[in-house]
């Protein structure tokens, strides 16, 4: 210690005597500047961390920002009827602040994607690997925030340009212009500059045979191509996306394969976690290495966060001490019920995907358990005991026995498999089907997600047009492999189902439910089970019957409305339909194949 003092007090006096007349100059590394920050690609690489980090939080993919497009589709319906409520019945309310919260995370992440692309600059021929890299995953990251942006509110501010936070004008940026009806305008612009990132996030990044943290949840150029594609299709490019996905499926940005096991999908650790089937998935610490604090926002920071989800929360059961919010339609359920394999056994997917007692299950996987509660021929384990529902299985360790209840909070280390190889396959079907109608090739990449569940090849025979094939896809194929996961609400908007009759007609069918308690059972007020199939004309309830027209989409809160001068509303803030704008793009919702 003496020692210390006596080297400082030397260094001192030679600075006095050498610089009397000079100002000494400190640069605090804790207190950076735009001019001291990001000047250096570890800089740079610090700005990377940290886009990937705002897209766990609550309005991206931990809780509210998942399971928004969740109970959008009609897999899923609010068993809780008090959580989620508007956004399962479609009539969000435009001063609901929830509904504001994906808008206010993904443009965090934005932000971050903005400045660390500001400082690569735009050539990217002139800079290193290193460098490139980077600003193949800022773009891939921008990109999937206005993906999600434009798949929720239609119409959300575009910036891309970080020097345009200079001035209040560009703080305050405007959504439409004078042309933009109903927000479509704005919603193709946003659209074209996500195609945009992905494809040069393509050009700029790696494969995953690169190795190292590249193949282990970085954004690849897989990543970029199968989110390329899905933008494309969102606009009925089914040409072009069909041409990436072949590129993907034969080996041009990365290998990709079905895993033997489904299950392997939805498990954490190392063992399961991004593997060969996923083509991206958001990264969360496994159970046991996480901290203590739930981190739900961006600017609720702490650097001993939880980075742990809570779709689990959402999904768990209330007896095994989830939150009891979200079930499985009993559509889905039936649907699974309604093939066998080729050897006699249920599809294994409902085994994933919906927690219920099946005699089948016995000796199948961890067996017939909900966390390690064991099940039985006479458990009717619901969701909600004051409403019912089918407990979702999926992204939950409700199979895994890793404990015996839910971690309610931001604790789930399942990490969110956001793309896989199977919709690469059933994405190649679908657009294969578009342009030429049911192909041998089409049949191919569905049979391939078929086999993996042990189900039999098609019969091309009953498929012989493409309305029929493209029902098969949309509410059989799509529905078994992804039931109850992010993403089916933006196929029933690309499809246009919100925009034709019949198609809204079934969404109200396979929405529907029936309210069920234990008690009610056990007393004989009634007699069915919550497996049983529900008809729509005796349903308790549909989550679509009080669909408003527009709100397929989100609205722009009011209070973001009233902050900013220059942002108009869209089709949900006016609740105006959107059938003129699919009809006048020349695309056509395919008529319901019974």
């Amino acid at each position: 210690m003496k020692l210390y003092k006596l080297s400082l007090a030397l260094i001192l006096g030679i600075g006095t005597m050498t610089s009397c007349s000079d100002k000494l100059e400190l640069t605090n590394p804790n207190q950076q500047t735009t001019s001291t920050y990001g000047n250096t690609a570890e800089d740079l690489e610090e700005g990377v961390i940290a886009a990937y980090n705002h897209i766990r939080m609550e309005g991206t993919y931990a809780r509210v920002g998942y399971n928004i497009d969740v109970c959008r589709g009609d897999e899923v319906w609010n068993s809780s009827q008090v959580w989620y409520m508007p956004f399962d019945d479609l009539n969000e309310p435009i001063t609901d602040e929830i509904g504001q919260w994906s808008w206010r995370d993904w443009y965090y992440t934005i932000n971050v994607c903005n400045y660390v692309l500001s400082r690569v600059g735009q050539d990217y021929s002139a800079v290193s690997d290193k460098l490139k890299y980077i600003a193949g995953q800022v773009l891939f990251l921008r990109g999937l925030a206005y993906y999600n942006l434009v798949g929720y509110y239609q119409n959300p501010i575009l910036i891309t340009d970080y020097n345009q936070y200079s001035s209040l004008d560009g703080l305050y940026a405007a959504n439409s212009e004078l042309e933009d009806e109903n927000g479509w305008a704005q919603y193709d612009r946003v659209l074209d500059q996500v195609e945009a990132d992905f494809a040069q996030a393509m050009e700029l990044l790696p494969t995953k045979a690169l190795g190292g943290e590249w193949s282990k949840g970085r954004a690849t150029q897989g990543s970029a191509a199968g989110y390329y594609a899905r933008a494309l299709m969102m606009r009925h490019k089914y040409s072009e996306a069909l041409t990436v996905l072949k590129a993907i499926i034969g080996g041009q940005y990365g290998q990709y394969s079905l895993m033997a096991n489904y299950g392997d999908n939805f498990r954490e650790g190392s063992a399961f976690e991004n593997n060969d089937e996923s083509l991206f998935e958001v990264q969360y610490l496994d159970y046991g290495t996480q901290g203590t604090d739930d981190e739900w926002t961006p600017v609720n920071t702490s650097p001993n966060a939880t980075q742990g989800h809570a779709i689990e929360s959402n999904f768990g059961p209330g007896d095994c001490g989830g939150w009891a919010d979200l079930s499985a339609s009993p559509w889905l359920y039936n649907l699974f019920k309604a093939e066998r394999t080729t050897n006699g056994s249920l599809d294994p997917r409902l085994y994933w995907t919906i927690g219920t007692y099946e005699p089948e299950w016995d000796g199948f996987e961890y067996g017939n358990v909900a966390y390690t509660m064991q099940l039985t021929a006479e458990t009717h384990l619901v969701t909600n005991n004051n409403y019912g529902g089918l407990p979702i299985a999926k992204n939950t360790n409700l199979r895994t026995g890793l404990y015996d209840k839910v971690v309610t909070g931001l604790h789930c280390g399942i990490n969110l498999r956001m793309m896989r190889y199977s919709d690469v396959l059933l994405r190649a079907a679908e657009c294969e089907n578009e342009l030429n109608g049911p192909t041998q090739q089409a049949f191919d990449w569905i049979n391939q997600v078929r086999n993996r569940a042990g189900l039999a090849n098609l019969d091309q025979s009953k498929f012989d047009t493409k309305d029929k094939l493209f029902e098969q896809i949309a509410n059989v194929e799509r529905p078994k492999e992804f039931g109850c996961e992010n993403g089916r609400g933006l196929d029933l908007i690309r499809w246009g189902f919100f925009y034709d009759s019949g198609r809204l007609q079934q969404l109200k069918e396979h929405g529907a439910f029936n309210f069920w308690t234990r008690a009610n059972y056990d007393g004989g007020t009634y007699s069915y089970t919550p497996k049983d199939p529900v008809t729509y004309g005796s349903c308790s309830k549909s989550s679509y019957d009080s669909f408003v027209d527009g709100h397929e989409f989100l609205p722009i809160y009011q209070g973001t409305l009233n902050d900013n001068p220059n942002l108009v509303g869209n089709s949900a803030n006016s609740s105006t339909s959107n059938a003129g704008y699919f009809s006048s793009k020349g695309w056509t919702v395919h008529p319901v194949v019974k």
